[in-house]
């Protein structure tokens, strides 16, 4: 089959499916794995050139919704003709099912029902080792300004509760939330958790937050519980999600936890 991703995540599960070989072009940010960096770029997510996707005479283009804006590229790829699947996962649940729909249409299914099984068992053991520790607060910082949280319905909900946290706007039945400065406060988090959408960690800066009305005196920063996550471990909607369970846990409870060596469950 030919193959075109048109957002990272969906260039990850066509990965963890030994799918990449098939791949003929992917968008501008799909980064890993290395073995994609040098296939042709058909733009940032949001901004398709249908005209080169075309030119590819795909098999298959895999699009997400969990990309804001990418309904613009389906509707192209409805008008145009081009074979196509549209995921929108939420939840690890979700992901499941993505890689088990994909499997189907690619004469995948072994491989990713394996995967899937790997999956569970490493949220069963992560879920049981939760249960032995005290469940810190989270504030999840997507956006600065204006900030944008995920709230209940998103993964990192689901990922804060198997670290042995709480997202602190996980009672907000929504994926995406956009609050203020003073309602994050309110919450008084124990912890930060810094992953900036699209940005770098090297260009995340930590040292804005002591600068916020009244920040200095959150617990999280007086005991310096600020962390820059990177954000394709924690942003991307793919099993790679896992590894920044790995390190999550590890970093809220490193006597308890798995040891985070940097080492993807799945591989």
């Amino acid at each position: 089959m030919r193959l075109i991703s048109i957002c990272p995540s969906n260039t990850e599960l066509l990965a963890y499916l030994d799918l990449t070989t098939h791949l003929v072009g992917v968008d501008d940010f799909s980064d890993w794995p290395s073995s994609i960096l040098e296939l042709p770029r058909l733009g940032p997510d949001l901004s398709i050139r249908m005209d080169d996707v075309e030119s590819l005479k795909p098999d298959l283009v895999l699009a997400s919704l969990s990309v804001p804006g990418m309904e613009k590229n389906v509707e192209e790829l409805k008008k145009r003709g081009i074979p196509h699947v549209v995921y929108n996962p939420n939840s690890l649940s979700d992901i499941k099912d993505n890689l088990i729909d994909l499997g189907k249409r690619t004469n995948k299914e072994a491989k990713a029902a394996k995967v899937v099984e790997k999956f569970e068992m490493i949220l069963q053991e992560y879920t049981q080792k939760a249960q032995e520790v005290s469940k810190p607060r989270l504030y999840w910082e997507w956006w600065p300004k204006p900030v944008f949280t995920p709230g209940g319905k998103n993964w990192l909900t689901e990922i804060s509760r198997l670290a042995g946290g709480e997202n602190a706007f996980e009672h907000i039945d929504q994926a995406s939330i956009q609050s203020n400065w003073d309602e994050v406060y309110e919450k008084q988090p124990d912890h930060i958790c810094l992953a900036w959408v699209g940005i770098q960690t090297e260009k995340v800066k930590p040292e804005l937050l002591w600068k916020r009305p009244n920040w200095s005196s959150l617990s999280a920063l007086k005991n310096n519980h600020v962390h820059v996550l990177e954000e394709p471990l924690f942003c991307r909607p793919s099993p790679r999600l896992l590894l920044g369970l790995k390190k999550l846990a590890y970093l809220l409870h490193p006597e308890v936890m798995p040891l985070d060596d940097g080492h993807d469950p799945l591989l």
